[in-house]
């Protein structure tokens, strides 16, 4: 996702001590009660591995569908690990300094990415344990990305303007790998995982065990045709990847179809909002514009349950047309509940730590998706047959 100075990153998720009622979903009257008046009761929860922390990394697309691949995992019977979110953005890294190279620096390079990202790296080069490709080469303890991605962008500015006589040399990407190794490590070519000696390949096939082409990516604009694939139109879409397009009730459809049985959704959109509290936990719409909002409706945020804004498609599309809804972050939806109110929400799994109201956690209205989405994607199975009829 593409970052601005104003929003921050969030991969959001929750997790609570559920009964457990069936091998997919878990269902609980627990309630949760955050610092601010909200008394969350989760309705619908898949299983996903513990919270983690992107630290100073534009990476939380890396994490948001690795740990929607983790959950997969998990939905699947296999271990419960962390896959290397660091490995995922590495190779990332390479094919896309790749293409930038290729298109003469016309297209955007930077720590930012999308979920289908994840998937087509993990179905090119496989995938790593955490524990055994961390990213920390040089005795930091979290990531730290500000300087290797100066080097790399300033590296790349160079190489496009062919200083050798208007010729690249052979070896640029060698160079560009180099530098890479040397802020996050050499990618282990074998490696050891419970006695037996893997490639990140036979890996991914002999113990992640998931489907690359299983997973669907979709986005909702009004300017092309509903039920067709687009150009996922948003600045960390280095790979021109199209996307379904569906119209925003549908949205809401799937995601609820796939998290009510078993699945969860690599979320992506925009968390700009004043009423997006990363330390509160909860993300709503207010019913006045935030551009209106005055000093003391900003003091009572997040203070319980309010009425929302109505969001139309077209005032979705004016938020994305206008800039004020961006791909600023990746998410992973895992869950449903409801506040105090009977108001559903979406649980959300971050990847800023645990130091909030909900231990890593988020609230996230449908509302909110609805406005505020960029991209989502679920396992083709969540997916409601009518509509999956629909993609051709």
């Amino acid at each position: 996702m593409h970052i601005r100075p104003s929003a921050l990153l969030a991969c959001l998720f929750l997790v609570g001590s559920l009964a457990a009622q069936d091998d997919l979903v878990r269902k609980t009257s627990a309630t949760a009660t955050d610092s601010t008046g909200y008394h969350f009761t989760t309705v619908v929860s898949a299983e996903a591995t513990p919270v983690e922390n992107q630290a100073s990394s534009g990476t939380c697309w890396s994490y948001a569908a690795n740990s929607f691949i983790e959950s997969e995992m998990l939905r699947n019977g296999g271990p419960e690990i962390h896959l290397s979110k660091i490995y995922t953005a590495r190779m990332s890294y390479e094919d896309k300094a790749e293409t930038y190279v290729r298109m003469h620096g016309g297209i955007g390079y930077g720590d930012g990415g999308e979920p289908h990202d994840v998937i087509n790296m993990y179905r090119k080069y496989g995938t790593i344990p955490e524990e055994l490709y961390t990213g920390l080469n040089y005795g930091t303890t979290k990531n730290q990305f500000g300087e290797m991605q100066a080097v790399l962008k300033g590296m790349l500015e160079a190489i496009v303007k062919a200083p050798n006589r208007g010729k690249l040399t052979p070896v640029w990407k060698k160079a560009f790998s180099s530098v890479l190794d040397a802020y996050l490590g050499p990618v282990p070519e074998t490696f050891k995982y419970q006695g037996k000696t893997y490639t990140p390949q036979s890996f991914a096939k002999e113990v992640v065990k998931i489907n690359p082409d299983d997973y669907y990516e979709f986005v909702s604009v009004t300017d092309k045709p509903y039920w067709q694939k687009t150009m996922m139109m948003v600045p960390d879409n280095w790979a021109l990847e199209l996307a379904w397009n569906v119209p925003m009730e549908d949205m809401i459809t799937i995601i609820d179809n796939a998290l009510r049985n078993g699945y969860t959704v690599a979320w992506g959109g925009d968390v700009s909002e004043p009423s997006f509290s990363w330390k509160n936990g909860v993300a709503w719409i207010p019913e006045t514009p935030a551009e209106d909002l005055t000093k003391e409706q900003k003091a009572d945020l997040f203070s319980g349950p309010k009425p929302e804004m109505k969001i139309t498609p077209e005032l979705r599309q004016e938020a994305f047309d206008n800039y004020t809804t961006q791909d600023d972050h990746g998410m992973q939806i895992t869950g449903i509940a409801k506040d105090q109110a009977g108001n559903e929400w979406y649980i959300v799994k971050n990847s800023w730590g645990t130091d909030n109201d909900h231990q890593g956690y988020l609230y996230m209205t449908k509302n909110y998706v609805r406005y505020k989405t960029t991209s989502f994607m679920v396992n083709r199975k969540g997916i409601p047959a009518d509509m999956v009829k629909k993609l051709k």
